[in-house]
């Protein structure tokens, strides 16, 4: 076992698919941030952050509660996030709170919507999420929200502190292969644009499954 909890002997694949879903965007200013709800309060910190160096003026959190947040975060995860920014020194004026979205695709939809609402004109997107969740946050706000520009951010953080800071590797694993999954799926599906996934991505992806690695797959 690594220090982390990784076992020695899956690391190079769940380290395959942590840099598959890193997409590297090199951060410009945008008009609004969102905050995409998880059990992640990295996520919130991230955001904050990025808001008091000046990349957007406004952020909106978006996310109600899923099985894994409810018992961490039970006023909803955005509500969570906003106070957490607060906390880190963001303007309460600067934050608008989506609190109803499920899924990524109503995380976005919500968000446009409430903009729209709110009198806020979009051009630009700066997405946060887990590490993780980029690609599928990125491929989802392109179906859905395809006229403005996105670009994608999260913690920069190496895999093992990552792990480290969640305190569950099976859990971060597990993660890690659900999301892959939802990359093909979701395009399949027509939730999200498709993503280009490499052979040696699904050979990584295929061993983490034939390992257990199951919990977070859906039916396809």
């Amino acid at each position: 076992m690594s220090a982390v909890g990784i076992p020695e002997g899956i690391r190079r694949d769940v380290e395959v698919l942590w840099d598959f879903h890193d997409l590297g965007h090199e951060l410009r200013p945008c008009d609004v941030g969102v905050g995409l709800g998880s059990h992640d309060p990295g996520v919130a910190d991230h955001v904050a952050e990025l808001q008091l160096r000046g990349w957007f003026p406004r952020i909106v959190f978006t996310g109600a509660n899923a099985p894994t947040t409810a018992e961490r975060f039970p006023r909803g995860e955005a509500v969570h996030y906003r106070e957490r920014a607060v906390e880190l020194g963001v303007p309460e004026a600067a934050i608008l709170v989506e609190p109803r979205a499920t899924n990524t695709s109503e995380n976005i939809e919500f968000t446009r919507d409430l903009l729209s609402r709110e009198g806020v004109e979009v051009r630009s997107l700066l997405l946060v999420s887990r590490p993780y969740q980029q690609r599928r946050a990125f491929a989802t706000a392109r179906k859905v929200w395809p006229e403005v520009e996105i670009v994608c951010s999260a913690q920069r953080l190496a895999l093992d502190d990552y792990v480290r800071s969640i305190g569950d590797a099976d859990r971060v694993v597990d993660m890690l292969v659900g999301d892959t999954q939802r990359v093909s799926i979701y395009a399949d599906r027509g939730f999200a644009v498709p993503q280009d996934v490499p052979e040696h991505v699904v050979a990584a992806y295929q061993r983490l499954v034939d390992a257990g690695y199951t919990s977070r797959l859906i039916s396809g």
